[in-house]
């Protein structure tokens, strides 16, 4: 027999049943486990301390080398910013520009990534270990206290509470300390004024090429603004799109930044580990998302949130706002009314014996513990406006010209590459109504995706981008999602160039969940991780392909 009530709680401390086939570890054992991890994260810090001490200093490079860095971060950054300003007449500087960014942008990470990953490792592997010692420490130090007091122990929930705070506070100060020894370290990437007319020589010697779309950029935009009076105000506007791609904030802060996050992540997936330790059901259920992010979205995000350069010490809040928005931490009980069948004998005055049967009731606690990743990319559209999410987008679409910063981040080879070349034939072109969606869909190759994204100046998600291109090429058919766009078209075998194409499951939704403009002989270009052309062939498309849409 059992009874069932729901209630949610949050780290609640329900006393286990007599028949609970848990058995908590007592203190003593808790503790002796936490001073046995301390001490072996101890010793592994030695270790790495003692390898990073055997270490050569790196060469620090000369005034040329670093001249040549910081003017070749700088065009990159302008020449994309003018891609964003010229975004409809400029369709073939546009893609120009867009394949010389991402060669340059490849050629640097090529070229420092072996380099700083050779010469970076001890220290990192030094900063790991520490930040393990300095939480397995923090963890022993209080469970010795409560060993010690076990008044404290009557704090329950109250002082788990406590704890979790503590080690949070460890995890921050650690952060900080982080990005004041990155900062000994960091090479300045900020160009003083001083020195503009020195590096912009060396490009032009460097990229002849890039230097003549760079004018050819220049001279449309004096075109965009001939109605203006004065060459000064042409002049600022040049002078403002300088950099507008590249994250202000130093190198030691993005990266503290990033540290501080991933410190939060840490404390969470320790909280989670540990849950069946700290708690006192009967029997649990774990439906957990992975915990994970992007560094280039967190800093994409930071930056555009927090305009010109910021501190990590300035930016905890809105670290501390991410994190509570990207991951959702449910836990329910279900209290279950079960029973044990225990029999009792027993002899009367007559000497017969009895035997008596009866049902002893007892509670059982049932906890569900859910993790939901809401996925850190999915938010700018909910927590920033148009100006926001116009400077996120261009961020993202140069990694804040900092491709070197986390390498091993999936966008760097997604943003890095030469996109994917395809040639549309004379005859398809004939169709004047495909000209003029392709004409329309190709001038954003290379735009990121943006979730949620439905213009030029906010870039595009799928749908968001299918949707502009129609609406600019004969129909208006509003902002539609995927779902939306496959209901008003109708669905055929036989698909010509201008149909679109529909796929399910591409991540986590009901219904159709990503769409591309066909262009023929299994191409489409679509808002994938940036707007590109895709081979619809690949195992991927087809196993996720839904079906083919030919517009009203």
């Amino acid at each position: 027999m059992s009874e069932r009530t729901n209630k949610a709680t949050s780290g609640q401390n329900v006393p286990k049943s007599p028949k609970s086939k848990f058995r908590a570890k007592s203190q003593q054992e808790q503790t002796a486990e936490s001073k046995l991890r301390m001490e072996k994260r101890g010793e592994q810090l030695d270790k790495a301390k003692e390898k990073l001490a055997k270490q050569k200093p790196p060469k620090k490079s000369g005034p040329v080398k670093k001249a040549g860095r910081a003017a070749g971060a700088t065009v990159h950054g302008y020449v994309h910013g003018k891609l964003y300003e010229v975004e409809h007449e400029n369709v073939g500087t546009e893609s120009a520009h867009r394949s010389e960014l991402v060669g340059e942008a490849a050629l640097r990470s090529t070229s420092r990534y072996v380099k700083k990953q050779i010469r970076e490792h001890p220290a990192k592997a030094v900063q790991k270990a520490e930040s393990r010692h300095i939480k397995a420490t923090a963890d022993y130090q209080y469970r010795a206290t409560v060993e010690a007091h076990p008044e404290m122990q009557k704090g329950g929930a109250v002082s788990r509470y406590i704890q979790k705070q503590k080690i949070k506070r460890q995890y921050a100060k650690q952060a900080r300390e982080a990005a004041k020894q990155t900062a000994k370290a960091a090479e300045k990437t900020a160009v003083t004024t001083e020195k503009l007319a020195a590096r912009a020589v060396a490009f032009v010697k460097r990229h002849p090429v890039g230097v003549l779309l760079f004018l050819a950029c220049f001279l449309l935009l004096v075109l965009m603004q001939s109605c203006m009076s004065s060459a000064v105000t042409i002049g600022n506007g040049v002078v403002g799109a300088i950099g507008a791609s590249t994250y202000a904030a130093e190198d030691a802060d993005l990266r503290g930044a990033e540290a501080a996050y991933c410190g939060l992540e840490a404390e969470l997936q320790d909280y989670l580990d540990s849950y069946e330790s700290t708690h006192d059901y009967d029997e649990y259920h774990f439906e957990l998302d992975d915990i994970e992010h992007d560094p280039y979205v967190l800093l994409s995000i930071i930056s555009a949130i927090h305009e010109g350069a910021w501190t990590v010490d300035e930016v905890q809040g809105t670290l501390q706002m991410l994190f509570e928005k990207q991951y959702i931490l449910t836990e329910t009980v279900v209290t279950e009314r079960r029973y044990y069948l225990e029999t009792d004998t027993w002899t009367d005055e007559e000497g017969n014996t009895h035997t008596d049967t009866y049902r002893v009731y007892y509670d059982y606690y049932i906890c569900t513990v859910t993790l939901e990743n809401f996925n850190l990319s999915h938010l700018p559209i909910y927590i920033m406006g148009e100006d926001q999410l116009s400077r996120y987008a261009l961020y993202m679409s140069a990694l804040g010209n900092r491709p070197d910063l986390f390498p091993s981040s999936p966008y760097v080879a997604k943003y890095t590459a030469d996109p994917v070349e395809h040639e549309i034939p004379e005859a398809y072109l004939a169709d004047e109504t495909f000209a003029a969606i392709l004409s329309e869909a190709e001038k954003y190759i290379g735009y990121p995706y943006v979730w949620g994204g439905s213009s030029p100046a906010t870039s595009f998600d799928c749908s968001g981008f299918v949707s502009w291109v129609i609406n600019h090429s004969g129909w208006n058919v509003g902002r539609l999602g995927a779902q939306g766009l496959y209901n008003i078209c109708t669905p055929t075998s036989n698909p010509k160039p201008g149909d679109l194409v529909f796929f399910v499951g591409t991540y986590d939704t009901a219904g159709v969940s990503h769409c591309g403009i066909y262009v023929g002989d299994n191409m489409m270009i679509h808002c994938g991780d940036p707007i590109s052309y895709a081979n619809l062939n690949t195992s991927y498309w087809q196993s996720h392909f839904y079906a083919y849409g030919r517009l009203p």
